[in-house]
């Protein structure tokens, strides 16, 4: 500390006998400094105040909105490496004539509100993170010793949010099996998307799996495109394409191919996977789905989001779904379906002369997670998601549609 000339103590965080030294009125971006009250005006537009880099206990910052404009040009302010209200995202204040004071407390707490026009924490808006998996519905396994359906296109995300925002929650379903004949079959459906969406957050959409290709002249011989690639059929056609529309990261990859040889079982091709393309057929049978990916969103690690397995005819080796909920193709029988809520693709259809055995299996229905933290969880939601919680985070898993208003 020390004394100016009219005799007046200085303390070492800026103060003059404990009252914060005003400053004149900032207008532009700037670096506060401990002890001292700013004035600022966001008339011509928000603007950012930078808290001091390396606080001690007891410091204090004021703001005060001068031209009571705070409210349509926010005042943001950066904690420069430290917390604000415990958080380490920047904080906003959007209240109209609003006037606070900020103290620092310790490293765990940060920046405290310890006045304000406003009292309390509601004087400030304090962002934080969410951690989204958005899997859409898997494709339909093809009919007739069909390709694999792919699985549901699979996306994650991190986004910060202010408290109020409405995020919509959209869940596909899967695609329905193709329905095979004699020797002809049907095309699978192709997944519906997932997406997650709400004011200030980046829209995320995930396509649904590509359905499994069933044998001409009723089916297309080739796997349609999506998140993941459905399977061909067995000498005809091609997987197709995962990642359908592009995303980056890839949302999925390609089915496999059929056989490329004649004879045998008529192997096709497996449905993509998120982890893995689907494996192609031969002529011992059809190719397993492509694997899934794992994410430890609810607190342990689940593997979701695994393509189809490709059928075959004459009694073909049962093949596999991908791991994550993929369909199976089992020996002369109709593909199975896909796994609920997991965007699984649903088996082709591992032929005989029985027609019972010609239909192709569902794609699984896709999910949408969300893990927010315990302490900003608001309990306010639609569509009846399933609430967990894991160490310092609150789940959210919607197996249908909903909201979540944070």
């Amino acid at each position: 500390m020390g004394v100016v000339s009219d005799g007046t103590t200085v303390i070492d965080n800026g103060a003059v006998n404990g009252v914060l030294s005003w400053q004149s009125v900032q207008t532009t971006g700037f670096t506060a400094v401990s002890g001292r009250a700013y004035p600022c005006n966001t008339t011509s537009a928000g603007f950012t105040i930078t808290l001091p880099a390396s606080p001690s206990a007891g410091d204090q910052v004021q703001l005060v909105d001068y031209a009571g404009t705070f409210g349509s040009n926010n005042l943001t302010i950066d904690p420069n490496g430290n917390n604000i209200q415990s958080q380490g995202n920047n904080a906003i204040i959007n209240k109209v004539n609003e006037a606070l004071t900020l103290t620092y407390v310790d490293a765990t707490s940060g920046w405290l509100i310890t006045s304000a026009a406003d009292e309390g924490a509601g004087a400030i808006v304090v962002p934080y993170s969410i951690d989204f998996l958005v899997i859409a519905g898997g494709g339909g396994g093809g009919g007739y010793r069909a390709g694999g359906g792919g699985a549901g296109g699979y996306r994650t995300s991190t986004q910060t949010v202010n408290s109020g925002t409405v995020i919509t929650v959209t869940v596909g379903d899967g695609g329905s099996g193709g329905v095979g004949g004699t020797v002809i079959g049907n095309d699978g459906t192709q997944g519906s998307s997932s997406s997650i969406s709400g004011s200030g957050l980046t829209t995320i959409t995930s396509a649904g799996g590509g359905f499994g290709g069933g044998v001409n002249p009723n089916g297309s011989n080739s796997g349609g495109n999506g998140g993941s690639g459905g399977g061909a059929v067995a000498n005809q056609g091609t997987g197709g394409l995962g990642n359908t529309p592009s995303t980056a990261p890839s949302q999925g990859n390609n089915g496999g191919q059929g056989q490329t040889a004649g004879g045998g079982n008529y192997g096709a091709g497996g449905g993509g996977g998120a982890g893995a393309v689907g494996t192609q057929g031969t002529t011992s049978g059809g190719g397993n789905g492509g694997n899934g990916l794992s994410s430890s969103i609810t607190g342990s690690p689940v593997t979701r989001a695994g393509g189809g397995g490709g059928g075959g005819i004459f009694s073909a080796p049962a093949s596999t779904g991908g791991t994550g909920g993929g369909g199976n193709s089992p020996t002369n029988s109709p593909g199975t379906a896909g796994t609920a809520n997991t965007g699984g693709g649903g088996g082709g259809a591992n032929s005989t002369n029985d027609p019972t055995t010609h239909n192709g299996g569902a794609g699984g229905k896709g999910v949408v997670i969300l893990s927010v933290p315990t302490s900003k969880y608001s309990g306010t939601t639609t569509g009846s998601p399933t609430v967990t919680t894991s160490g310092a985070n609150t789940i959210m898993q919607f197996n249908g549609s909903g909201s979540y208003t944070t």
